[in-house]
């Protein structure tokens, strides 16, 4: 009904959010992506060569998906279609194909746009292809999802993923400006309120637009500081799903700045995570497996305090434990490095695959019964704590397969002495033989 009274005209004198007002009317005006839109991008060729391929644009709520393929609707000749995954079925889908098809045999293309695309199941999504191939529709779909997780491979062959970017500060300020223009007058709001309100929409252009909105309402004569600021407005939830891609890149992020010893990265990620309601436990166990992975005999005691902050989760759970998390996550991030038993363990699995059918030398297979020690069980061994140095030097892989040397320290916190004693038997058993 919305597209009839705008056809007809009769929607110009209803109200409309500041952020559909100040809606781009160009594509040169849409500001933070000119990475896809500046002339010599791949959006830009498309548009001068007048030939749109499909694509999927792929970026966060807010930074103009729908906007960009509005204009590019606009500007290369094609009639724009929308649908949403969330509120179409499959009816809608074959109704929106059989309208494209008798627009092209009329000589008019169409520009499908597909809102939050990812939503469609496989398929769904399978029943996109012959229309793109054939030319009937372009397909321009938008999500905010990791297309490789949520696409269909043919589907994804068939059509260009671009990213879209979180817009930065200086993109927030131009829309600020805009908004300014539009209403003829400042913000009132001083330079530090007018910075946390960028913060507070966190890259989000249309909320922005919408808080700005908020802000206009205040009398003429008033100017906000932050503290002010923030009693009037809410800052915008972080983007952050705890079963999507975010949740793996944020812990990503917390792990990496823990094997950098950066402890203040680590905790800025450990708070992300936190402040977007992360099951702690699932940090908890990330911790633990850092403590072995990227510490290991280098410092023995930050698995030891990994566990116990794990415990704590368990124990006292939120928010009490979040201290207990931090604890573990400075000790990980300022401890030792070192990956030698990461690397051991690997190793000597790929090992064991490559020789798994070779048995333990005589002189160590246990011998519980006469016919063994008669067969040669146990027959030869030396007990260590009787040998010279506490140490007889003797073969312990199996007989035919070379010895190989699979944990090997660098020597960093408590492993320097390991390797100084690991060295030390080496020279002794190449010695004894």
């Amino acid at each position: 009904m919305t597209d009839l009274f705008q056809a007809a005209g009769l929607d110009g004198d209803a109200p409309h959010p500041l952020a559909d007002v100040l809606r781009p009317k160009r594509l040169e005006d849409v500001v933070g992506q000119d990475h896809v839109l500046a002339p010599d991008k791949p959006i830009g060729r498309m548009v001068r060569a007048r030939r749109l391929s499909s694509m999927i644009l792929w970026g966060p709520p807010g930074v103009g998906k729908t906007t960009i393929a509005r204009l590019l609707a606009a500007e290369t000749g094609l009639e724009f279609q929308q649908i949403s995954a969330v509120f179409s079925g499959v009816a809608d889908l074959k109704k929106a194909f059989e309208a494209a098809k008798a627009r092209r045999a009329a000589g008019k293309g169409t520009l499908l746009f597909v809102d939050e695309i990812h939503r469609f199941n496989r398929a769904q999504q399978d029943g996109f292809l012959p229309y793109v191939e054939e030319g009937v529709v372009t397909l321009v779909g938008a999500t905010t999802e990791n297309p490789s997780f949520e696409l269909n491979a043919a589907l994804l062959s068939r059509a260009q993923v671009l990213v879209l970017r979180r817009l930065d500060d200086a993109a927030m300020e131009r829309l600020l400006q805009r908004a300014e223009g539009h209403e003829r007058r400042a913000l009132p709001l001083t330079g530090e309120a007018r910075a946390a309100l960028i913060g507070m929409a966190d890259g989000d252009g249309r909320y922005l637009l919408t808080l700005a909105e908020e802000t206009f309402t205040l009398g003429e004569n008033e100017t906000l500081d932050v503290a002010g600021l923030s009693a009037l407005l809410q800052k915008r939830a972080p983007a952050y799903d705890k079963d999507r891609e975010e949740h793996y890149n944020l812990i990503s992020a917390l792990h990496k700045s823990i094997r950098g010893s950066d402890p203040d990265a680590a905790l800025y990620w450990l708070a992300r995570m936190v402040d977007g309601g992360e099951d702690l436990l699932f940090i908890a166990r990330r911790l633990v497996r850092a403590a072995a992975e990227d510490i290991g005999l280098a410092d023995p005691t930050a698995l030891m305090i990994c566990t116990a902050a794990k415990d704590a989760v368990d124990f006292l759970g939120a928010p009490e434990a979040e201290l207990h998390l931090a604890q573990a996550v400075i000790h990980l991030a300022t401890a030792p490095k070192s990956n030698a038993a990461y690397v051991a363990w690997g190793a000597a699995k790929a090992a064991a695959r490559e020789t798994g059918s070779l048995g333990p030398p005589m002189h160590i297979r246990n011998a519980p019964t006469r016919l063994m020690r008669d067969l040669g069980y146990g027959e030869g061994y030396a007990y260590d704590h009787d040998a010279k140095d506490g140490f007889s030097g003797q073969n312990y892989f199996p007989d035919g397969m070379a010895r190989r040397t699979f944990y090997a320290p660098r020597g960093e916190g408590r492993e320097a002495p390991i390797k100084e004693r690991l060295a030390r038997l080496a020279a002794l058993r190449a010695k004894r033989g």
